[in-house]
């Protein structure tokens, strides 16, 4: 992992390799990898996500975004979700939401989060 500085936020940058990512646990387990590490937003391929991570049925997305919300850390999910967005009109209104807030932000690319945090 590496982290980098974009408009004055540290970010830590999760590494597009396996395994995938969708469970409460796994989010404690990238929140304890970075222990030690000055950072403000984790930055998480969407290519990392569980297959189902993006199926609100499921639970995974909100479970595991509120692992970050208790440890206040920021997350942005970097990658095209478009196609899970044109199937789901409850995802895409999930979506929506997480992205007017500060917490959870979905991204098309490292450029886009860039301009995000650019502007904070």
């Amino acid at each position: 992992m590496r982290t980098f500085d974009q408009g004055g936020v540290t970010v830590f940058e999760v590494p597009a390799e396996e395994p995938r990512l969708g469970s409460e646990h796994n989010a404690t387990d990238l929140i304890g990898e970075a222990y030690g590490v000055e950072f403000a937003l984790f930055a998480i391929p969407v290519s990392r996500l569980a297959a189902d991570f993006l199926q609100l049925r499921t639970k995974m997305a909100g479970l595991f975004i509120q692992k970050f919300v208790n440890y206040g850390v920021r997350v942005a999910f970097v990658g095209d979700v478009s196609a899970a967005i044109a199937a789901s009109e409850a995802l895409a209104a999930f979506i929506a939401e997480s992205n007017r807030g500060a917490v959870a932000w979905f991204v098309a690319d490292t450029a886009e989060l860039k301009r995000r945090l650019g502007g904070r």
